[in-house]
């Protein structure tokens, strides 16, 4: 289906306050975003059904954050597993593996970058194989495969809440109250389904009844620190003030940033970070100033098979979203090159600490990642 073609269902509210991010309505057969293309200036719900709307929220960013793409991607795979065989009820186990083999493969496409995507989607296969510890094994009826689906989906949204609440708490032991604390891109309740990553330590401060300063890098190109960050801790009653990117240095020169918390969305074996575009540069601006700057993931965004930030995919996005995409009218002159990666990454060198669900992960980071994952270490 051609993307001109997709018709999705959408209904404005007024407030994102109450609204998760993402939710399974299994008895419409949909899953249910914000459309975070339309915020802040309006609330848009989409109720999504096929797999082709799924592949389009994720590339175009409607839903976005390396925690929320698996989770949408395990409800999307389960969801495109139940419709088709609906559609087919005789269809023989077989088939109905093939089918979710493509679309396992279709969405694993939509972005290349966050590993979470790719983690969710084979832990579903997983799920439903004969054999639990393959992906690729003849698997369970069709009915009981789709049943399987659901159960894991399911799973993986409650383990993504369970998660970022540990990453909060976790987090929350390397702040005070009163701390400046700064954050790039959108690392918050928006990314995951609760709470977020890189903002969880903020909204835990709040709920201990802390008071403190946070700080939103805009995030160029797509202004995501702008767009939802600040949208969000606002909302959540939380001290908050936006700044320009280049902005960060000058702002830690004045002694206001006391942390820095970013999130992931893959992280290399030896800790190397790639994250949103832009967090490499404010990762070399605290070590210059002595503001200790902390990543705050769950342990499935990190990918063992990625030795050093060199081998992990940078996504390359659309020249218009630096050039025109949020201006009133065009600010670049037609026909110039651009060049637009959607992240970069940061050395283990310039990472204080990883913040994961299962503690703060330290220096040398080959040895506590590999610790955190079960991997026998020499």
């Amino acid at each position: 289906m051609a993307e001109h073609e997709i018709e999705t269902i959408v209904e404005r509210r007024e407030s994102i306050a109450g609204i998760p991010t993402l939710e399974l309505d299994d008895a419409a057969g949909e899953v249910v975003i914000i459309d975070q293309t339309r915020l802040p200036g309006e609330v848009v719900l989409e109720h999504l059904r096929t797999r082709e709307e799924a592949f389009r929220a994720i590339q175009r960013l409607e839903v976005r954050g390396a925690p929320a793409i698996g989770v949408f991607a395990a409800m999307a795979l389960y969801l495109d597993a139940r419709h088709w065989l609906e559609a087919h009820p005789t269809a023989a186990s077989e088939d109905v593996w093939e089918r979710l083999l493509e679309t396992r493969a279709y969405l694993d496409s939509s972005r290349p970058t966050a590993v979470n995507l790719s983690w969710a989607t084979r832990r579903m296969l997983t799920a439903v194989a004969t054999d639990p510890t393959c992906s690729a094994c003849t698997p369970l009826d069709p009915e009981l495969m789709v049943d399987g689906l659901a159960r894991e989906a399911r799973a993986i949204r409650d383990e993504d809440v369970a998660s970022c609440r540990a990453i909060g708490e976790h987090g929350l032991s390397l702040i005070a109250d009163g701390f400046g604390v700064l954050t790039h891109c959108n690392a918050g309740r928006l990314c995951a389904v609760e709470y977020g990553t890189a903002t969880a330590p903020i909204y835990l401060a709040k709920e201990h009844g802390m008071a403190l300063r946070a700080y939103c890098d805009e995030t160029r190109p797509l202004l995501q620190g702008a767009r939802l960050t600040a949208l969000e801790l606002m909302a959540a009653g939380v001290d908050t003030t936006l700044l320009c990117d280049h902005m960060s240095n000058s702002l830690m020169a004045t002694g206001a940033v006391d942390a820095i918390f970013v999130g992931a969305d893959r992280i290399a074996a030896n800790g190397d970070t790639a994250n949103k575009i832009g967090t490499s540069m404010l990762a070399l601006a605290a070590a210059e100033h002595g503001v200790p700057f902390y990543v705050c993931a769950p342990t499935s965004t990190f990918d063992a098979t990625c030795a050093t930030g060199a081998d992990i995919p940078i996504e390359m996005r659309d020249p218009a979203e630096v050039t025109e995409l949020h201006y009133a009218k065009r600010m670049a002159p037609a026909g110039v090159k651009v060049y637009n990666p959607a992240f970069d990454v940061t050395p283990a060198r310039n990472i204080a600490a990883i913040v994961t669900e299962k503690g703060v992960l330290r220096p040398p980071f080959e040895r506590s990642i590999a610790q955190a994952l079960g991997i026998p270490t020499r």
